[in-house]
């Protein structure tokens, strides 16, 4: 599958660290301060926006109603979208929230935060279940297996480490990447495979069984900030620091480089994600949003 930029949106007034995806719209998050939402065929803005008091470093959309906020601050802000208003505001946290992940088949909300501490909330009834302090440093990403039954998360102390999602006991640990580990993805056709991307800019692919790093990749220049497949589990993507996203099959051949000559970023690329099975989104230091479709 190769890819081509099909619309460029502009709006935000700073650099866009967040994102997710529901149905027909894009929900960003930058350090305007703002969340924004975005109309994906038609690359304009609707009058949905919400205004805080720190910027935005987390976002995920679930049950195609709620949307869940994690600022700078730690504070943790939760969203009815089709009332238009605030349903509850955590103060768990009291620093930055990087990772969100909805858990659909446990019903849980997983959040990590830059002290190495996770919380585990009930999605339906949204109390807290469980508050996890880990030391593991900033916890940069959250990946849930294809059957909710483990997590993985990525840890700036270099692991990666895995829980199951019944009583959230720590079942693996990976020793991952140098000076901090960024993202991670199950890998999209065998369970048994993870694949993580870290600061020092190398993609690994891990047997989590045997926790056997089975494959390193020199993937990036810089840190590796966000990793995903689509393609019906043909294709992963990962973006970095270095402004470029890259495209790779499902045995992690590279096939793909889209950066600012293919009509994509000037800065750092800070997330994608999947909209369909052809066409991601990204967002950048550089304050857009990209929408990108394969054939």
């Amino acid at each position: 599958m190769i890819f081509s930029k099909e619309k460029t949106i502009q709006g935000h007034a700073g650099a866009i660290y967040a994102c997710t995806a529901s149905d027909d719209f894009i929900y960003t998050g930058s350090t305007d301060k703002y969340v924004a939402r975005w109309i994906i065929d038609q690359g304009i803005q609707d009058k949905f926006a919400i205004k805080f008091e720190a910027s935005i470093y987390a976002l995920e959309e679930f049950g195609n109603r709620y949307l869940v906020v994690g600022l700078s601050t730690g504070d943790l802000h939760i969203f009815d979208l089709i009332e238009g208003k605030e349903i509850k505001h955590f103060t768990q946290h009291v620093k930055a929230i990087f990772s969100i992940k909805w858990n659909s088949s446990k019903n849980q909300l997983v959040v990590g935060d830059a002290d190495g501490n996770l919380s585990i909330w009930n999605s339906s009834s949204l109390e807290l279940l469980i508050y996890l302090p880990l030391d593991a440093g900033k916890i940069r990403d959250i990946a849930l297996s294809p059957s909710g039954d483990q997590f993985a998360i990525a840890c700036q102390d270099q692991s990666i480490r895995i829980l199951e999602s019944e009583y959230f006991n720590e079942i693996k640990t990976l020793e991952g990447h140098e000076n901090g580990a960024n993202s991670v993805c199950y890998h999209p056709t065998n369970p048994n495979l993870l694949i993580s991307g870290g600061k020092d800019a190398l993609l690994k692919l891990w047997n989590i069984e045997s926790s056997e790093l089975v494959k390193k990749i020199p993937a990036h220049n810089y840190a590796i900030y966000s990793i995903i497949s689509l393609n019906n589990k043909n294709t992963i993507l990962t973006s970095s620091r270095d402004k470029t996203i890259k495209v790779w099959s499902s045995d992690l051949t590279f096939m793909q480089r889209l950066d600012f000559k293919d009509g994509g970023h000037k800065h750092s690329v800070n997330k994608i994600r999947k909209l369909d099975e052809d066409r991601f989104v990204s967002v950048s230091d550089d304050k857009s949003i990209i929408i990108w479709r394969g054939e």
